[in-house]
């Protein structure tokens, strides 16, 4: 068994470190979502603090981890009776982003239960994760389908496998840890609201400090076994720390004025639902617990607020997660009651944070002294420079109020990720037939499969009332569902687009796309062009948010080489089928029409880089940008060349886009005919 690195040994990411630790004090707290750049340390700390959990009493021999106490009745591998109980540390599983559903709830042995109506049931990691941790790194590329099985275990305690009538169900409680970078993507707002507690990490600037990280880590490397033996006394320590708060947690009092604080809080900050109201309650307690209190202070609500809220407040997916602090103190101040008169210093390990109100334990000094303190979070990144910037060119301008837009999709019928544009063959959705199973059978389609078997059943002996299957007589389900797309916009932002109250709408128009491709679980890409040439200034990626991020600093002005931006997005896709040849592309062209730079006939070059889209067969959209009275059709010029369809600005909003999908379908079947 690898040696893993000590949690104690880990740099910083005090928060971090206190969410995982509350958890293990109360597990009732929800879990941890830790947000983060790569190379931040969350996986390292995630896995860590396993090492620091109490060991598990099991039922001896039990798949499903019942506790001898009080067995689950219901349990596959039951009834225990009074079967002997053993220990077993912890338990942390980890969920691979791309597992099958098979291998997260477990599969039952199809051939079996139709034949001799045998539940003959494979465990999958929800089983294994049972009183223990589930961890998923990289959560927000989770599919779809596994994030739904997450959700009704997490919200029920359980998991149900039901396939073709045949049904079995297992406890599966666990604390839900998982990472994930946001540049990646974000999560579904009904698995983001099923973690307890969300930190922001961030590597440190303080290079004291990262000198610190860099010598542990190497220490580490050279030697795992010595590294950790040195930092044992530590881990021992603070693993004691964690049994004597955990049983001192049952007689912490959560007062009526610190409820009212809770409550206050939750209605101040407008989060959804009551959900947060009560994780606040169970980690203030846990904090009081850790801090060696019996009783629940305001500060402990503040720095539950701190952890429990910022990911609940959100209220569309550009939206950074956060809290005002200000607001926090005046929300906790106005509705504040008697603080207790007795606050006993804490035993242990790591004194309580400002306040009394717990904290982390103080960063261990271990074999090679204090580490640094913490530094502050870092600035934020620079806006990419534009290209052809000039005399002429223009401060971006606020982008207007986005609106729901109607559905884009690509015609036919595609075999890419899950997601809810477009047509697709997929796991899940409706069935439309059947097929010979490749590998693994994952969905029967039972009449197929008894047809299959009906004519044989003599040839085989069939003497009882079964029906003899064997493997070659089952039939796998085909099923057509929707798939996420590749969304790349290709937006003009040269000077005839440069109108403040013009350019304001465009950008409006775009982000309505980008909220729809949030929703829809695209990927998405942004390629601008103006003065002299055409840049990436967002390659495709999950993380809409960081596409608005982009828009939302775009300068305008120079000349419109508009050629440019239509190869550049030719080389942008030809690259991405290469990486994801399933995933079909959707072109979004946003500009007038207008090509005045690029070579001596601008606008002859800019169809000739079109029907290099046409003859690929992309799906595109041209977003007709141009204004007035008097309109030159340019756009929808370029839309023919595409072999797409244009659409104006208004008609993005209005009713009668609706049939713009049959129309790019009609139009594609069209060209093909032709």
């Amino acid at each position: 068994m690898s040696t893993r690195y000590p949690f104690t040994a880990v740099v910083g990411m005090d928060d971090l470190r206190l969410a995982l630790l509350l958890n293990a004090v109360s597990p009732a707290v929800g879990g941890v979502l830790v947000r983060g750049e790569k190379g931040t340390a969350k996986s390292t700390a995630v896995r860590a603090l396993a090492e620091l959990l109490p060991e598990v009493a099991v039922v001896a021999g039990c798949r499903f981890s019942c506790d001898p106490a009080s067995p689950d009745p219901g349990c596959p591998d039951g009834p225990h009776g009074n079967a002997p109980g053993t220990s077993r540390p912890a338990r942390m599983v980890e969920l691979p982003v791309g597992a099958s559903e098979d291998r997260l709830v477990g599969a039952l042995d199809i051939e079996k239960a139709l034949a001799e109506g045998v539940k003959a049931f494979e465990p999958g990691l929800l089983a294994a994760a049972h009183r223990g941790i589930l961890y998923v790194d990289e959560v927000n590329l989770l599919s779809d389908h596994l994030i739904d099985h997450l959700l009704d275990a997490a919200a029920m305690g359980a998991s149900h496998v039901e396939r073709e009538g045949v049904s079995v169900r297992h406890a599966a409680r666990f604390l839900l840890v998982g990472t994930m970078n946001p540049e990646e993507g974000e999560l579904r707002p009904q698995l983001l609201d099923r973690f307890g507690l969300t930190v922001e990490v961030a590597a440190s600037r303080d290079p004291e400090q990262r000198v610190e990280v860099v010598r542990r880590r190497l220490a580490f490397e050279d030697d795992p076994a010595a590294f950790a033996a040195r930092w044992a006394g530590e881990e021992t320590a603070l693993r004691e720390r964690i049994v004597a708060a955990r049983e001192l947690l049952p007689q912490v009092k959560l007062g009526d004025a610190v409820l009212l604080q809770i409550a206050a809080t939750c209605a101040a900050f407008e989060v959804d639902g009551m959900r947060a109201d009560i994780v606040m309650a169970r980690t203030a307690t846990a904090l009081a617990a850790w801090a060696g209190r019996t009783e629940v202070v305001s500060e402990d609500v503040r720095q539950a607020a701190l952890l429990a809220l910022p990911h609940r407040r959100r209220r569309s997916p550009f939206d950074a997660p956060g809290l005002d602090e200000d607001k926090l103190d005046e929300t906790l101040e106005q509705f504040k009651g008697d603080e207790p008169d007795d606050d006993p210093e804490p035993d242990g390990p790591g004194d309580g944070g400002p306040g009394g109100g717990g904290g982390v334990p103080p960063q261990g000094e271990g074999p090679d002294g204090p580490a640094p303190e913490s530094a502050e979070a870092p600035e934020s990144a620079p806006a990419p420079r534009s290209s052809g910037a000039g005399a002429g060119e223009r401060a971006a301008v606020k982008a207007g109020e986005p609106f729901r837009t109607k559905v884009l999709s690509v015609p036919g019928l595609g075999e890419g990720a899950a997601g809810r544009r477009s047509r697709a063959r997929t796991e899940h959705g409706r069935t439309t037939g059947s097929t010979l199973p490749r590998g693994a059978l994952t969905k029967l389609h039972l009449a197929a499969t008894v047809r299959a078997a009906a004519p044989h059943q003599r040839a085989r002996g069939r003497s009882g009332p079964g029906l003899v299957v064997r493997r070659d007589d089952l039939r796998q389900a085909t099923r057509e569902g929707r798939e996420g797309n590749l969304v790349l916009f290709v937006v003009d932002a040269s000077g005839s687009m440069a109108a403040r109250q013009r350019m304001s709408a465009v950008k409006g128009a775009v982000l309505s796309l980008l909220l729809d491709a949030y929703q829809r679980r695209d990927k998405v890409g942004l390629v601008t062009f103006r003065g002299r040439d055409a840049e990436v200034a967002l390659p495709p990626t999950s993380s809409v948010d960081a596409a608005a991020a982009r828009l939302e600093k775009l300068p305008t002005g120079g000349r419109t080489p508009l050629s440019a931006g239509l190869l550049k997005a030719h080389d942008v896709l030809r690259v991405e089928r290469l990486r994801d040849p399933s995933r079909r592309p959707l072109l979004v062209v946003v500009t007038d029409g207008r090509a005045t730079g690029g070579g001596a006939d601008p606008v002859a070059l800019a169809a000739r880089a079109a029907r290099l889209h046409a003859a690929e067969g992309t799906a595109s959209v041209v977003v007709d940008c141009e204004t007035g009275p008097v309109r030159l059709g340019l756009a929808g010029s370029l839309a023919r060349e595409l072999g797409g369809t244009a659409v104006t600005l208004d008609e993005l909003r209005a009713d009668s886009i609706a049939g713009l999908v049959r129309d790019v379908q009609a139009d594609n079947a069209t060209r093909r005919a032709a």
